[in-house]
């Protein structure tokens, strides 16, 4: 039987450690791909934002809702990816903005970005990657377009009561900017990546699988 983990995440500035806030979530494998959805507060535990995230069964993001504040976008797999970014004040959205390009996937503050671009990677332990990725800044969802390199350095193996967890250990750089961090991936959580930790976790994380094996 497959896992729906869900949890909290704290978010830090990586520079300070100040903190920023955290995120609630809940995700999913199935048929058609994979999907998590999370509620976001700000640091005085007032509702921000949410995230709602689905990929398809190769793991592109299929469709993106990210709300932050009184932002909007809306987004997803068409000719690349495409997005609108819009403002609640702006109900008829004569300011929407809408954006494309020949990118692979979504990037932000979410760690739900991270978990999907290392499936979308699906990369061996010692390899290596660069796509291009659509990062939306909070606190506006302002999109900004660059490379990013990825690595998995390596996994390894800790027994639970729930069989083994293996955890993936992947170095990941803004090739942009030459900024670079450490993300730890255990199936479809994140145990700790720069400025975010795994606070609480009330189910075991999903393992990666192949599409092929929903077909049970």
């Amino acid at each position: 039987m497959l896992s729906k983990p869900s949890g909290r995440y704290s978010f830090y500035d990586t520079h300070d450690s100040t903190p920023l806030g955290e995120e609630r979530f809940s995700c999913a494998p199935g048929p058609s791909g994979w999907r998590y959805t999370a509620q976001t507060f700000s640091t005085d535990g007032e509702p921000d934002g949410s995230v709602d995230l689905t990929l398809d069964a190769l793991s592109r993001p299929l469709r993106l809702e990210l709300r932050s504040g009184l932002w909007q976008i809306r987004a997803g797999l068409l000719d690349g990816l495409s997005w609108v970014r819009s403002h609640q004040d702006d109900a008829e959205g004569q300011h929407a903005r809408e954006g494309n390009d020949r990118a692979h996937a979504f990037a932000g503050r979410s760690p739900a970005f991270l978990v999907a671009t290392a499936r979308l990677l699906r990369l061996s332990p010692g390899s290596s990657s660069r796509l291009r990725v659509v990062t939306f800044t909070d606190p506006v969802l302002a999109p900004r377009t660059h490379d990013q390199g990825w690595t998995l350095d390596g996994t390894e193996s800790h027994p639970t009561d729930n069989g083994p967890l293996v955890v993936e250990r992947y170095r990941v750089a803004d090739l942009a900017t030459g900024e670079e961090g450490l993300v730890h991936l255990a199936g479809d959580v994140i145990l700790a990546a720069p400025g975010i930790e795994l606070e609480q976790l009330e189910t075991p994380p999903s393992r990666t699988v192949d599409p092929g094996e929903y077909a049970e």
